[in-house]
């Protein structure tokens, strides 16, 4: 027990009389030696029964019963009468010491700790740690690495600073001082104790960066009503939140701890914390891999199919669409609890995408495979791809998130080009058109579409046309082939929209004109890389 010390040693029969397990007390100690926490528990208890044990032989021999001072101060405290309620009244309860360090020992070894609640004691054996790695290997994730997470409950802190009282009031006898900072906390010494475990079970290393979670909330229900007497002392710090089931979180808790006078947390809460009947309950042991990003290329050949779910009121408009074509195989070969797609713009349900597609990303939440190699990465872009023909998915590879960020850079500045078949209610001639082929950066002011000002804000935004080519087809059909600045509503700017798009193909023809037909020729952002398949 090297790690402790003679000044130790009246903090350690102090812990120990209370009902508190080893590990917390070397946490109080200060002991930041990660390999004497992995000790097993009993021979734990054995080596703090020795401690105490030498350390009495040694005082015996050199001074004949004369003890060290911070012994004798308190061994006189123990002759004191102190009534029980001092408590209620703001004053730390007398814990009386046991001289017989075997008999604490003892009385230890059969009570759950009062300050971890059990979480450093059977929660820190091989049977736990096999049942958590049992949980991990069933649910079947890829994973090259772990990273640990515990939720303990928040009345854990509320007993630790009953516990830091405690101490803190005894080593003031021996001119010492504790601060709340200097405690090892008790996530940490867990962690110190199980990573190890879990590490060997399951033949991967601990690493606080890795994307794969193994989680474990905690709960002790037997105690779960210590925190309400923070509500009434400190009602600021706990506010109801939508997503929380009880105000009484860990971080409220805390908040209403650093909050809250010493004498009157005193007033309301054991000092010593009294020892539970039965341990922490593992309520949830849970896994989670990090998000996997595909991204890829996408040409859409359909005029009956929504980029994403066409849902009005609860009532789906059409069956498919650009989103669920994809995401459907890459959802099953990644096996991924659900996904999030993205794309650089979008086109309506009746346009076409050509050319070389648009840029799209998808976000496949835990996912349990992450590893694909480019020759399987090229299968599922060809099992999309043999699955539908009104969609065709090209260069299909795995991105980081950082990177979905090029997809949205300078989005408006990009340029895209359409087709457009344009009709027109009085007759044309080719000379008729053919001025639009000389227009260049035409400036446009176009309202927000009454077609989208249900989900867009009313405002007007300036676009440019940058260049247009026309082909004639007969008296009342042409087609309109542009290039535009990214954003640029283009049936609103055939049609005219009611004036909200001024000028207009109309205006500029002096004619009523509307759209029949609108392709994408070509999204001009070059992300992600072109693939050779």
């Amino acid at each position: 027990m090297s790690s402790l010390t003679e000044k130790d040693k009246p903090i350690v029969q102090l812990l120990l009389n209370t009902g508190t397990c080893p590990r917390c007390i070397f946490r109080f100690c200060r002991v930041g030696s990660q390999t004497l926490y992995r000790h097993p528990y009993k021979d734990l208890m054995k080596d703090l029964t020795e401690f105490l044990k030498n350390n009495q032989q040694q005082e015996d021999a050199a001074g004949f019963g004369i003890v060290d001072p911070p012994c004798k101060r308190i061994r006189l405290e123990h002759t004191e009468e102190v009534p029980d309620d001092l408590n209620q009244n703001g004053v730390l309860k007398h814990v009386p010491l046991v001289n017989d360090d075997s008999a604490a020992v003892e009385n230890s070894t059969v009570e759950v700790c009062n300050v971890c609640l059990g979480i450093l004691q059977e929660f820190c054996e091989a049977d736990f740690v096999k049942r958590v790695c049992e949980k991990v290997k069933s649910a079947d994730y890829q994973f090259t690495s772990f990273v640990f997470s515990v939720s303990l409950p928040p009345q854990l802190s509320v007993r630790e600073r009953a516990a830091w009282l405690l101490v803190k009031q005894e080593m003031g006898k021996l001119g010492l001082s504790l601060a709340k900072d200097d405690i090892v906390q008790l996530k940490e010494a867990y962690k110190w104790i199980i990573h190890p475990q879990l590490s060997e079970e399951l033949g991967v290393p601990a690493d606080g960066k890795s994307l794969f979670e193994v989680s474990v909330v905690f709960a002790h229900p037997e105690t779960d009503e210590e925190c309400r007497f923070l509500a009434t002392a400190c009602p600021d710090c706990f506010k109801p939140a939508k997503n929380k089931q009880s105000v009484f979180t860990r971080m409220a808790v805390m908040k209403a701890l650093e909050k809250i006078k010493e004498e009157d947390f005193l007033k309301h809460f054991p000092c010593p914390p009294c020892s539970p009947k039965n341990l922490c309950v593992a309520l949830e042991i849970q896994c989670n891999n990090g998000a996997v990003f595909v991204a890829g290329r996408y040409n859409k050949y359909s005029r009956n199919l929504p980029q994403t779910p066409w849902i009005i009121d609860g009532e789906r408009k059409l069956e498919s669409s650009v989103e669920e074509l994809i995401s459907e195989h890459l959802m099953a070969e990644f096996k991924a609890d659900s996904f999030n797609f993205s794309s650089s713009g979008r086109e309506d349900v009746d346009v076409r995408t050509l050319g070389n597609g648009r840029p799209f990303a998808i976000e496949l939440v835990n996912p349990r495979r992450i590893h694909f190699t480019a020759e399987e990465m090229k299968e599922l872009q060809q099992t999309i791809n043999n699955s539908s023909d009104k969609i065709r998915v090209r260069d299909l590879q795995l991105v980081t998130r950082s990177a979905i960020g090029r997809m949205k850079e300078g989005e408006e500045e990009k340029t895209k080009t359409y087709s457009a078949l344009v009709w027109t209610d009085k007759a044309i001639q080719k000379e008729d058109i053919a001025f639009l082929d000389d227009i260049k950066e035409l400036k446009l002011d176009q309202k927000t579409p009454l077609r989208v000002l249900h989900r867009r804000p009313l405002a007007i935004r300036c676009r440019i046309i940058h260049t247009m080519k026309s082909e004639y087809i007969d008296e009342h059909h042409f087609r309109l082939h542009l290039k535009t600045q990214a954003g640029t509503y283009i049936k609103e700017f055939v049609h005219g929209d009611f004036g909200r798009t001024k000028p207009n193909i109309g205006s500029l023809l002096n004619r009523t004109a509307d759209i029949l037909e609108l392709d994408v020729e070509s999204v001009d952002v070059d992300w992600p890389p072109a693939l050779d398949n």
